[in-house]
């Protein structure tokens, strides 16, 4: 961090206190909110301590320098400071300043990654309450974890005209489909109710590798979040873990792959991702949870990104009370990959 202009200029500061000064601006490092970000953190990022989130984010500083971020205050949660043991919690807002070696809040990626566009073009549905998008894959529900802009901050500045824009809950990054916003706080209030309660049912479609012989089977694993040596956030089956559980039913079988419907009945942390593969039956294209052999075969075959798609979500709507039912359908390019297995497209665009 520099001294002030201040406090370096002017023939009138002894050399002897300017120095004195200069070390003291470093030693207290003051904050200057007009270049550092600040980063929202999610539940994937819940229970991780600020230190392996800094490794994650600051990526290329050194941990020596993200530690002493940490002890001179230029790193702060909420507006306060906190030592390296701090395990953030979810909606706690991390203030990045600017560093060298490193870009807070945002990840590099190659030029082919996708990008969020107009997202507004996406509406699925828009009324007094609720804004309900197409989520693209490959654009984060918010910004945090490394990411400059997600959906949410991209459609603040594309809707400048709605003074209150919320998400009422979440897509993991690499997930297609239906997503919701609320515009007033009544109706996030009334969402999240619906939420906690079991009410609103979210219908995912998925390609696993593996040929399903039941039509229908209820999953129910306890799962547990962890973090990796080198910071990433992962879930895994454990006894010690919260409950989960989906309902999956077969839609069509397809070559050595088997495309499912899958009901969330609970709501945790990438549960249908882990849940598919601890029973054998990895999502294709899935580079956490997946078969790592199969997902480097898979875009030769046209598949270039996980094939998971939040294709329906009913609820009752917040200011009708009414059974709603809106959906997502399925994106080209996975259309285009059942076609190459199938000839045709086994799933139609809208399934009613």
């Amino acid at each position: 961090m520099f001294a002030s202009p201040r406090a370096i200029s002017g023939r009138a500061v002894e050399a002897g206190n300017s120095i004195s000064k200069m070390n003291t601006l470093s030693k207290e490092a003051r904050i200057s909110p007009e270049i550092a970000s600040w980063a929202e953190v999610d539940e994937e990022d819940a229970d991780q301590r600020i230190d392996n989130f800094l490794v994650r984010t600051l990526k290329g500083v050194p941990r020596s320098h993200l530690y002493r971020l940490l002890r001179t205050g230029q790193v702060r949660v909420n507006s306060r400071r906190v030592d390296a043991t701090y395990r953030l919690q979810a909606g706690d807002r991390v203030r990045l300043p600017p560093v060298r070696g490193g870009r807070p809040g945002l990840r590099r990626t190659g030029s082919g990654a996708p990008q969020p566009g107009r997202l507004s073009a996406r509406t699925l549905l828009e009324d007094g309450a609720l804004l309900v998008i197409d989520k693209p894959a490959g654009v984060a529900a918010h910004g945090g974890s490394g990411i400059s802009r997600g959906v949410i901050e991209q459609l603040r500045d594309e809707r400048p005209d709605l003074r209150f824009l919320e998400l009422a809950h979440r897509l993991d990054r690499d997930t297609s489909g239906v997503l919701l916003l609320a515009k007033k706080r009544s109706a996030l209030t009334h969402l999240h109710a619906q939420l906690r309660g079991g009410e609103m049912r979210k219908t995912y479609l998925v390609l696993v590798r593996g040929r399903w012989v039941s039509g229908t089977r209820h999953v129910q694993l306890p799962l547990s979040k962890y973090v990796t040596p080198d910071g990433e956030r992962r879930v895994s089956v454990s006894d010690a873990g919260l409950p989960s559980e989906t309902v999956f039913r077969r839609a069509l079988s397809l070559r050595s792959y088997t495309l499912l419907e899958a009901e969330l009945l609970t709501g945790r942390t990438h549960q249908i991702r882990v849940q598919l593969a601890h029973i054998g039956f990895p999502i294709a294209g899935d580079d956490k949870y997946g078969d790592f052999a199969l997902n480097k075969a898979l875009p030769r075959a046209g598949l270039k990104r996980m094939f998971l798609h939040a294709v329906r979500v009913q609820f009752r709507h917040p200011q009708t009370d009414k059974t709603t039912v809106v959906e997502a359908p399925l994106p080209a390019d996975l259309r285009g990959f059942l076609d190459s297995l199938e000839g045709s497209s086994p799933y139609p665009e809208s399934d009613g």
